[in-house]
């Protein structure tokens, strides 16, 4: 008698765990919110059907100029649906010092950006936005960034259907046919 109730406990346990791991991987990145540099919640449901780039970026970092690219991506595709999300972070040699507030008057003073900005958060390791988390347990290791200015292409289905290292523009070849073989 001990024993089938042992058994059973063990395969009810068994069961909620599957159930867990399933409802995880049933997440899309619509499900996630991050705050803008205003403090405002920045819910990626509001892009439902639309294809989302995910950037972590920095202000001093090597890569910078690539704000210049995704401000023209951002211009020549959003009304195709493309959302460029610049996602900052000092996860990466201490390049974001800065505040919410000097965040976004260096983007805006200095590259132009109009596209949505998030409030500063981790990209990288436990800590990191639960986004990233997510990223990472369905996606693998090509979503965890390695540096500033990693992007990761959400198609419309709010699934990972690309990643890019930092050193691919967001106005290279192989970039755009990406974007464009979603839209």
């Amino acid at each position: 008698m001990i024993k089938k109730i042992n058994l059973y406990i063990l395969l009810l346990l068994i069961s909620i765990m599957v159930s867990t791991v399933n409802a995880d991987q049933k997440k899309i990145a619509y499900d996630f919110k991050f705050k803008d540099l205003d403090g405002s919640i920045l819910d990626l449901a509001e892009y439902k059907g639309k294809i989302i780039v995910v950037v972590n970026v920095a202000s001093q970092c090597g890569f910078t100029n690539q704000y210049e690219d995704m401000q023209n991506v951002w211009e020549k595709y959003q009304s195709k649906g493309i959302i460029m999300l610049g996602v900052p972070s000092n996860d990466f040699g201490q390049q974001e010092p800065g505040s919410s507030i000097e965040i976004k008057n260096f983007c805006e003073a200095k590259f132009g950006i109009s596209f949505p900005m998030t409030e500063k958060v981790q990209v990288k390791g436990t800590e990191a936005h639960p986004f990233y988390i997510w990223a990472r347990e369905t996606y693998g290791k090509a979503a965890i960034p390695k540096w500033n200015f990693h992007k990761i292409i959400i198609n419309k289905d709010g699934k990972i259907a690309e990643t890019f290292s930092s050193i691919t523009k967001p106005t290279s070849k192989k970039f755009i046919k990406v974007i464009e073989k979603l839209i």
